[in-house]
């Protein structure tokens, strides 16, 4: 569980519900309209399904888990792991790590030591995982697009809201309706900009960032791979891979590399 993610949704909602409620004129019914919730909510989520297709709007609940429950490998961890086998391909030679196999839970770096067990060449070894980091990438960025889709017009939406009200307001004009006609033609507005900057946007970028964390794993996994099966030695490897971590986050006696 990502304890940052929830925190911050909460947070801001809490900060605006905060806002309504700290103020002694304020009347927190006053804050909720059906009508506008539907219109803001249902037409982004209808701006989303007319941007992407249905076999991607399927897969949007999962990628949004993620911003909640994502379970991201400290890279420490995998040079450590990427370290420990070529210290065993060292030793007893490449085949050895086909004993390996079974202990190794990240499918990528799985696939990548299998090919090179299998014999391909390190061109080939390395050509084939990074046209997978590429379909990955490309799937992360969707993911964000998506979100992203959603904080860009649920605010359009909030203002076509407004748009609305003031009309009706103005069909019947009078000192009585002026007031309530007026906060609800901003109410949607509000909606609009909540849903975005409380929200999407929020999502969409923690995706972003949790993208970026994958794909340098993923780089790492890549040069550990290529390096285990160009024979290098363990040593090497490390301090190779230790340059994809910040110099703050390093193992004390790799500070210097």
């Amino acid at each position: 569980m990502d304890l940052a993610s929830f925190i911050g949704i909460i947070m801001a909602l809490g900060m605006v519900t905060a806002s309504v409620l700290s103020n002694p004129a304020s009347e927190p019914l006053g804050f909720w309209d059906n009508s506008s919730v539907l219109l803001v909510v249902g037409g982004a989520v209808a701006a989303l399904f007319a941007c992407y297709p249905m076999g991607d709007l399927k897969k949007l609940p999962g990628i949004t888990k993620k911003f909640f429950f994502n379970n991201a490998k400290n890279p420490l961890v995998v040079i450590e792991q990427l370290v420990s086998l070529g210290e065993t391909a060292r030793r007893d030679g490449l085949l050895a790590l086909e004993n390996r196999l079974e202990e190794i839970d990240d499918k990528f770096l799985a696939g990548g030591i299998r090919m090179a067990v299998d014999g391909m060449s390190v061109e080939i070894v390395e050509s084939i995982m990074r046209t997978e980091m590429d379909a990955i990438e490309a799937r992360h960025k969707a993911g964000k697009a998506m979100w992203g889709c959603i904080a860009k017009y649920a605010p359009a939406y909030g203002m076509m809201g407004t748009l609305i009200a003031l009309v009706i307001m103005l069909t019947d004009l009078s000192p009585e309706t002026i007031g309530p006609g007026m906060a609800l033609a901003i109410l949607t507005t509000l909606y609009g900009a909540l849903m975005a900057n409380a929200i999407a946007m929020p999502i969409s970028e923690k995706l972003a960032y949790l993208s970026e964390g994958e794909i340098n794993r993923m780089e790492i996994t890549v040069r550990g791979v290529i390096a285990i099966q160009s024979g290098e030695n363990p040593r090497v490897i490390k301090q190779k891979l230790m340059t994809f971590v910040p110099a703050n986050q390093r193992p004390v006696d790799d500070e210097g590399a």
